[in-house]
């Protein structure tokens, strides 16, 4: 059961193996649109971070021209899941060595937020960072080993095999 006081707040970063312009990238970039709205129906939706274009492609993140974000905020890890590993956000994940570089530390985080708090970019490479130094607590946490709201135990997490983060 979920806290009602609050929301899930996750980011994952990727680095691009090609510019987004680039014919490697072209359908990553034209599932962008579809994926999105997708999210932005599905049960558990919030919030999603997006720049004037209407993605966050172009917002910066830790300073690096190569990596892209994707921050959202969801009603749960059950809302989160429930989208992640279906449809097409699961074709296009199922996908991501195509399009992104193989990256050994964490690229995925979640953390819980106040009900109505928006996370900043900053807050996300704050907590991607958290998470890299510590694994996962309750501050910074992923899918496979995530916290209740509050609370100081561990709760471990079903990830369809290949698709998700190994932490």
């Amino acid at each position: 059961m979920t806290d009602t006081a609050y929301e899930l707040a996750q980011v994952n970063i990727a680095r691009l193996k090609a510019p987004l312009d680039s014919p490697q990238l072209k359908d990553f970039v034209d599932g962008l649109d579809p994926v999105n709205a997708d999210a932005d129906a599905a049960d558990g939706f919030v919030w999603r971070l997006e720049s004037e274009s209407g993605d966050a492609t172009d917002i910066a993140v830790f300073d690096d021209s190569w990596l892209i974000v994707n921050m959202s905020v969801w009603r749960d890890t059950d809302a989160l899941t429930a989208f992640m590993y279906q449809g097409r956000h699961r074709e296009m994940l199922a996908r991501r060595r195509e399009w992104f570089e193989r990256v050994e530390e964490a690229m995925v985080g979640m953390w819980w937020v106040p009900l109505g708090h928006r996370p900043t970019v900053a807050e996300a490479e704050s907590r991607l960072l958290h998470l890299r130094a510590h694994g996962p607590t309750p501050y910074a946490f992923t899918l496979r080993t995530s916290f209740p709201p509050g609370g100081a135990e561990p709760v471990t997490g079903e990830v369809p095999e290949g698709l998700g983060c190994s932490v």
